[in-house]
Order: C-alpha cells, then structure tokens, then sequence
C-alpha cells in the first residue's frame, strides 16, 4: 500500500513554478511583442491583420513589410536575380555598402546555376562557368573567405549531386538559401534604421542568460524550465524552427 499510495502522490511544485504562475503579462503587450515580430520577419498580411484586429499602431508601412517579404521569397524560391534586382529598387545601397552580402547572393545565384546544370545528365555547364568566371572570380581575391566558398561552389560541377561530403552537401541545401535571406532582410532594416531583429529574440537570449547566470550562481531553481510552447515540452526547439531565437 505504501509502494502504490506514493506512486500516486502528486509532486510538490517548486517555488519558482508558482511565482511564474501569478506573473499576468497584459494581452495588449503580448499583442505588441507579435506584432514586432511579424513586422520585422516580414509578414506583411498577419501583420495588418493583427493591427487591425488588436487596434495597434503598425510600425512600418505595409508596402515596405511586402517589398522585404517577396525579396525574401524570391531567395527561398532560388529566383536570386530577381531578387537582386527588387533589392537593388527598394535600397540600392544596401549591396554597394556590403560586400559580403552581395557575394553571398551572387554564390547563391552560381548555387542554383549549378543546381539546374545537374539537374539534367550531360547538360551544358556554360552557363555556371561564365557566371563564375565574369561575376565572382573578380570579387574571390579580395577575400580570403569568398575565394574559399568561390572554390567549394565549383567542386558542385565535379563531383556526383547524389554523394557529396556533408560541406559541399550543405552548399545545396535549403538552409544556405534562409540564411541568405535573413541576412538580406536584416540589411534592408538596418538601411531603413529599423532594429535588425524581433525584440522576442532578444527576449528569449535574455531569459537564457538570466537561466544560465542563477544556476552558475548556485540559486535554487527547477531542474527544467521550459519556455512555455509545444516544442520546447517536446525537446524539439530546432525541428520547429525556434533555434535562431536563442543563438
């Protein structure tokens, strides 16, 4: 009886849990913190639709939110002409100021050349070896950083699609085409003196370094503390695309 009575004892909760509990954020601040974000991501529809919904200020201009969305969905859709050619007509400066940033987008572009060379058994590589040669074999020099990407993108023309090394494998893979894209959303608020990033981001790095910092200092908290959303209860942050929130 002892064995069962204490197997069906309810854990007491840490003291911590129920000071979590009585904390009441506001609804209208929670309805601001997403707005920010849809904003700032570029979700320009969910965003006028929160707005209006939630009777909130937007902070940006919805045609500008939808310039940044559809340049971003032109890079996770390989069309990385097409989004030059928007960036360069929403902020022209932001490539001539970035270096960096307009490498990375030509090697996209080479990327998907390459992509569609292999795409078809003994096709015409001319294409990709012009682009490389007149677009990027310029720029290659004067980094040592894009002579080596420069370098790795071509080996995409010598060895089999199908069985790559993992660093060459990753050139092709979805995450190069976001991570070029964050970084050219990230630029364009810069250009446009807007914060680069979600103030939830911040919010979460934040709540990590208080979490890391009191356990470091020995204070008494629970063994785990989740963050209050489905994924991180499943262990499954970074298969949910909540990662780069707490990087």
């Amino acid at each position: 009886m002892t064995s069962s009575a204490a197997s069906t004892t309810t854990p007491l909760r840490h003291a911590f849990e129920s000071r979590v509990d009585e904390v009441k954020p506001m609804k209208s601040d929670i309805n601001a913190l997403i707005l920010d974000y849809l904003t700032t991501e570029g979700y320009s529809s969910a965003a006028a639709s929160l707005s209006k919904e939630a009777n909130l200020r937007p902070t940006q201009e919805e045609e500008s939110i939808k310039a940044r969305q559809q340049i971003q969905h032109s890079i996770h859709s390989g069309s990385i002409q097409e989004a030059i050619e928007a960036l360069n007509e929403l902020e022209p400066q932001v490539l001539d100021t970035d270096p960096s940033l307009h490498f990375a987008l030509l090697r996209l572009q080479l990327v998907e050349l390459i992509r569609t060379c292999n795409a078809t058994p003994g096709s015409d590589i001319t294409p990709a070896l012009t682009f490389a040669t007149t677009e990027l074999a310029p720029r290659a020099p004067t980094n040592p950083e894009f002579l080596e990407d420069l370098e790795r993108t071509m080996a995409l023309l010598v060895f089999p699609a199908d069985n790559l090394e993992p660093q060459l494998a990753a050139i092709l893979h979805p995450d190069l085409r976001r991570s070029v894209a964050d970084r050219v959303n990230k630029a364009i608020l810069t250009c446009q003196n807007q914060r680069r990033d979600a103030a939830i981001r911040n919010l979460v790095r934040l709540r990590a370094w208080a979490e890391n910092t009191a356990r470091e200092n020995k204070i008494d908290l629970p063994a785990r503390i989740g963050l209050g959303l489905d994924a991180d209860e499943n262990d499954d942050i970074q298969d949910n695309g909540l990662e780069p929130m707490i990087t």
